[in-house]
């Protein structure tokens, strides 16, 4: 695997092996396999856009000011804005971790410190640490009481980054909350994973009125296109979907974790309140498994390049009930005599 390679990327596996992006069944990237009915056609694109309206929705979503807030284009752009923004020589990076963070921080010529938050999550961080923490966790998603964690970073005048954008798959608690109490804390939001919008690109940063005029003066004006913002308005306005969302993903993601648990290609099966598992294959590694999948036209993510993880990690997300039968049965053919 390349470095920094992520999973999602159906079309180049479908022109490798022969098929059409429409015959994949994608259980490599972490998009809701449901998405919310958007209509476009009210959409004036013949004027620079304003973002007022989705700017207020998106305040009160988070129940934040207006002005604590700044838009991006995408989650990815805002990690490598800040990365920018910050001036930390290092980055502490809790690992393993979205592989962005990594990135971004080489980018701009940080130094970088991993803590193995498997085993080590408790080790002490330097004075003025720059932090980065995902929550829930990727590839695992596991979500963290951080408390205890906020109040070392806070002890060592630490600037924290928080990143938080798979929460609404399990209704954990933001913190979100603390940006009024600790002026050194960011928060990064997304809802490309959540309303299955990929090619949607906004990403949101909450913190400190302070933080956010600093942040903005290093910003271009028009990041995000009127489709984008039309899109996230409509979607965060749909209640129906957001409930609708959350039972099929919860049945589906039951499914999903007794069939891995059943299945003897799997050593271990990681806990998550995000959509998807990380396992460890039992007597193969992962590039073998992905090979042995091709043949059902199925993509699972390899894991090898994650920090602190070997070539026999593999990320499974949840899709729809008929994909993870099709997935069921591939496993069952991998396991019989």
């Amino acid at each position: 695997m390349r470095v920094y390679e992520h999973g999602g990327d159906v079309n180049t596996f479908a022109v490798h092996c022969g098929f059409t992006p429409e015959e994949v069944i994608d259980l490599s990237s972490n998009i809701n396999f449901m998405n919310p009915a958007v209509d476009f056609s009210t959409v004036s694109l013949n004027s620079y856009p304003n973002h007022e309206e989705l700017t207020r929705v998106l305040a009160d979503y988070y129940k934040v000011n207006a002005d604590e807030m700044e838009l991006f284009n995408g989650g990815s752009s805002a990690i490598f804005s800040l990365m920018r923004f910050f001036d930390h020589p290092t980055c502490t990076i809790y690992s393993p971790a979205y592989l962005e963070y990594k990135k971004a921080a080489t980018v701009h010529g940080k130094k970088i410190i991993l803590i193995n938050r498997f085993e080590s999550i408790h080790t002490e961080v330097a004075e003025g640490s720059l932090i980065i923490f995902v929550n829930p966790s990727t590839p695992d998603g596991h979500y963290y009481d951080v408390d205890a964690l906020m109040k070392q970073w806070i002890s060592k005048n630490c600037t924290i980054l928080i990143d938080e954008s798979f929460l609404e798959f399990c209704g954990g608690e933001s913190v979100s909350r603390t940006i009024h109490n600790y002026d050194k804390l960011y928060v990064l939001k997304s809802q490309t994973k959540f309303y299955g919008c990929a090619g949607v690109r906004v990403g949101i940063v909450l913190s400190s009125r302070e933080n956010i005029r600093a942040l903005k003066e290093q910003e271009p004006l028009w990041k995000i296109s009127a489709l984008d913002g039309h899109f996230l308005i409509s979607a965060l306005k749909d209640e129906l979907f957001r409930l609708s969302s959350q039972k099929q993903n919860k049945e589906a993601k039951g499914y999903l974790k007794t069939l891995l648990e059943n299945s003897p290609l799997f050593v271990e099966v990681f806990p998550s309140d995000a959509n998807f598992f990380l396992v460890r294959l039992a007597a193969m590694c992962a590039k073998e498994f992905q090979e042995k999948l091709i043949p059902y036209k199925i993509m699972v993510r390899d894991c090898s390049n994650f920090d602190f993880l070997d070539e026999r990690y593999v990320r499974i997300a949840v899709k729809s009930i008929p994909e993870l039968k099709r997935f069921e049965e591939a496993l069952c053919s991998l396991t019989s005599p």
